[in-house]
Parts: structure tokens; C-alpha cells; sequence
């Protein structure tokens, strides 16, 4: 009996997912559990399984389709079965209507004695006519388009009322480019287009000239797809959505060091400054909790917990995993639950839940030698501290003195529309203060230092 595979839900806030890969083809013979296709929600790969025993009878969608959770993806059964019943509305291509001829100007019949031009020009990107009606194409033209191989009805027209007269079909020739006739041929049969100059005589294309279309010369050219084509689209509705106000600080790490060095000589776990740069975040926001909120446009909701994202740079993209209830936790606890989440996203194996939820996210890029840069905000949340890396700079002591220190980078993003500039300054303020007088200490260390 057949059986459908279903696109299955990975996570309550997954609606759907992209399938990028088809490991099967209808007629292949799979057991149940054999991996079938390779899908993604917005951050995570996952294996689509199969459910069932027998031979792909019919593939439902092809690769890059966003595919709604629950929908039919595949059916499995026996030889000769019949599929229609599980094919999905969506996947099922409809033939799109036939254009009325035009009565006013039909085509004129094409002289078969006329023989074809050496060196025929095949459109590679022709110019469209508006979206006004179109007043037809002349006899001349139109004989003349097709002795050339064009299809005169996508020209534009320059005649009386936008008319395609002959002339406007000798301006497109003249445009484009000239193909060999082993050029032509796989232009016709393979989809081909030509370079704007070939390198055949007088700049004719010649097959070693046809490529792709849409490549660029010179250029390794792919489509934007998967995880990469929604990360592109989330930063766009990010900086179109949100009013992102950025404001630079920076911090002496000498007492974060100290701090380290001393965890090892008592025989401490051991905790990275990124660890610490968490922790300092937790506490600030506990003297300003009105940084750990979501803009929801005409509310705005500010949590009673931290659920701190991580920015993570997997071999997938940028991921960031949330630490749920991280203002509950101890430094250690918070230090290893950061490392697990960050290997589950470079390993692939974490879950789409735990991707989202988060209430304030923290990215670092010191560790590859950026200074400075402009994190982008993750909404709903209306804030995102960016970390630098280590510089030695000067400072003044309090007793005078100018000594040089290490000193690492902030930048706070803000939603303007959210919070003001002056509050987000007092959260970076403590934020620092925390960490060079009590870095990894519990909040209550620097209530009233603000």
C-alpha cells in the first residue's frame, strides 16, 4: 500500500522547511529509516527519514522548495500504485492560459524558401514592452523577427501607439550578439546564453563562449539559498523594521584575567572572558531590566528572565542558539551551557526550538581580530552587545599615572523605537563597571554602583 512521507514539524515555531537535496529518485528502492532528503528551518539541517519500506513512486517537490510541516514530500508503495491522492495542491504545476491571438495583426506566413543567415541571432535578453496593451506587430517586422529567430511580440515597439515596426527589429539585431551556428544550437537545446562579445571573428559567440544564464564573467556566480537566503532576508526586515541606534564603549580586562589566572591556581573550571562578558550581562540587566524586552510595535514586553542568545559561527552560517534562563544560572553552569550550545550548532545537531526565544543576544568577534563593528539586531529584541577584540591602549590611573592596558571593544545596538539612547548608556555603563571591579561575581556586588 502507499505510503506518503510527511514533512515533519521540527520545533513548535518551524512552519516549514526548505528541502535542499533529494537523496532518492522516484524508482529507487529504500528501507524505512534510509535517509531520503536533506531539509533546513530557518537556522538548522536536519535528515528527512524514511517511514515506510518499498520504491519511490513520485517526488512531490523539487530541490529549494519551501515546504509547508505536515505536507506530503514524497509517496513510497509498491510499482504501479496510484499516487494522485497524496500530491499536494502546492506541488502541482497548472498549465498557464493560452493568449488570445491578436485579430488585428496576425502572423504573416514566413517565405520556407528564404534560407537561414550564417550568422542568426538568437535573444539573449530581449526588451519587454510595459504593461500597456500592446498595438501588434507589422507584417514587415514580424517576417523580419522571424527570418532571425526573435520573437517580435516581446520587443519594444517605437511605431504609432508602441507598435513593433521593422526598425525596432534591426535595433535588437544590431544589439545582439552574433552565434556560431554550433553556438545556436546550444543556446536552443541547452538554455544557453551568449557573452556580450565572443571571442570568434568580429566578436562572434562561439559554443566555448556560451554559459549559464545569468553568470557573470570572471565570476563563480550561485544562487542565494537555504540558511544563507534567510539570513539575508532577516537582516534586511531587521534594519527596514527597526530604528538601530549603535553606541562604543570599551572596558579594562585586567581584573577578567586576574580573575581567570586565579580560578586556575585554586583549581577552578576554567571560564573564557566571553563567559565572563555573559555573566556581566545578566547582571546589568538585572539594574536594567528594561533592556531585556521584545518591541511588538504597539507593546512592549519586558521579561522577568534572561534568555540570552549566542551568536555562533557554524559551518552552516550564523546561528544563535539561546541559553533559556540564563539570569538562574552560576557562572560555571552558564559556561558550560554556552560551549553545548555551541557545539550542537557547529555539529548540526541542534534543534530548531532552541534557536528562538531569546530576550538579549551577545556576539563576539575578537577572537578573529575584529576591533570594532555594528552588530545588527535580532528582533523582536531591542538589544545586541557586540565584543571586539583585545587592544592596548593607554589609561589613566587614579592616582594619575597613564599606564597601558588591555582593553576590549563594545558595541551596543539598540532599537530607538524601544529605548533611548540615555538608558542604554547607563546599561553599558554597569555593564562595564561589573566587569572591571567584580567580573563573575553575583549581581548583588554591584547594586547601587551605577
Amino acid at each position: 500500500m502507499a505510503t506518503p512521507v510527511i514533512m515533519p514539524r521540527q520545533g513548535q515555531s518551524v512552519e516549514s522547511c526548505i528541502l535542499t537535496e533529494w537523496k532518492v529518485q522516484p524508482g529507487d528502492t529504500v528501507a524505512e529509516g534510509e535517509v531520503l532528503a536533506v531539509i533546513e528551518t530557518d537556522k538548522a539541517s536536519f535528515d528527512l527519514e524514511s517511514t515506510a519500506t518499498g520504491t519511490v513512486l513520485e517526488l512531490f517537490w523539487e530541490a529549494d522548495d519551501d515546504i509547508p510541516v505536515l505536507a506530503n514530500v514524497l509517496v513510497i508503495g509498491d510499482e504501479g500504485e496510484n499516487v494522485a491522492e497524496f500530491r499536494p495542491v502546492s506541488s502541482v504545476e497548472t498549465a498557464p492560459p493560452v493568449a488570445e491571438t491578436d485579430s488585428v495583426d496576425p502572423p504573416a506566413p514566413v517565405d520556407q524558401t528564404t534560407s537561414q543567415p550564417t550568422s542568426d541571432v538568437i535573444s539573449v535578453a530581449a526588451p519587454v514592452s510595459s504593461g500597456a496593451p500592446s498595438a501588434g506587430v507589422s507584417p514587415r517586422a514580424r517576417k523580419k523577427a522571424n527570418r532571425s529567430g526573435i520573437d517580435a511580440a516581446i520587443l519594444v515597439g517605437s511605431g504609432p501607439g508602441g507598435r513593433v515596426i521593422e526598425r525596432d527589429v534591426d535595433a535588437f539585431l544590431a544589439s545582439a550578439p552574433r552565434l556560431s551556428a554550433t553556438a545556436r544550437v546550444r543556446a536552443q537545446q541547452e538554455g544557453l546564453e551568449a557573452p556580450g562579445r565572443g571571442s570568434g571573428i568580429a566578436g562572434m559567440a562561439l559554443a566555448l563562449d556560451m554559459r549559464e544564464p545569468g553568470s557573470v564573467e570572471g565570476a563563480d556566480v550561485e544562487a542565494v539559498k537555504g540558511i544563507r537566503k534567510l539570513i539575508a532576508d532577516r537582516m534586511m526586515q531587521s534594519l527596514q523594521g527597526t530604528a538601530q541606534l549603535t553606541l562604543h564603549s570599551s572596558f579594562d580586562a585586567t581584573a577578567c584575567q586576574e580573575m581567570r589566572k586565579k580560578r586556575v591556581a585554586d583549581g577552578e573550571s576554567k571560564v573564557s572572558i566571553n563567559d565572563l562578558i555573559a555573566k556581566a550581562i545578566l547582571s546589568a540587566l538585572k539594574i536594567h531590566p528594561e533592556m531585556n524586552a521584545h518591541f511588538l510595535g504597539d507593546r512592549l514586553a519586558v521579561f522577568h528572565e534572561v534568555h540570552l542568545g549566542i551568536a555562533v559561527d557554524s559551518p552552516r552560517g550564523l546561528m544563535v542558539p539561546v541559553v533559556e534562563d540564563a539570569s538562574k544560572m552560576s557562572l560555571e553552569k552558564l559556561s558550560v551551557e554556552i560551549k553545548k550550545k555551541a557545539v550542537s550548532c557547529r555539529e548540526g545537531t541542534i534543534q530548531p526550538d532552541e534557536l528562538s526565544g531569546g530576550t538579549f543576544t551577545l556576539t563576539n568577534l575578537g577572537m578573529l581580530g575584529v576591533e570594532n563593528f555594528t552588530p545588527v539586531l535580532n528582533p523582536p529584541e531591542i538589544a545586541i552587545l557586540g565584543v571586539g577584540g583585545i587592544t592596548l591602549k593607554p589609561k589613566r590611573q587614579e592616582n594619575g599615572e597613564v599606564s597601558f592596558v588591555d582593553q576590549i571593544s563594545l558595541s551596543l545596538t539598540i532599537d530607538h523605537q524601544a529605548i533611548d539612547g540615555a538608558p542604554a548608556a547607563r546599561f553599558l555603563q554597569t555593564f562595564v563597571q561589573h566587569l572591571e571591579k567584580h567580573p563573575g561575581e553575583d549581581p548583588s556586588k554591584i547594586e547601587g554602583e551605577e
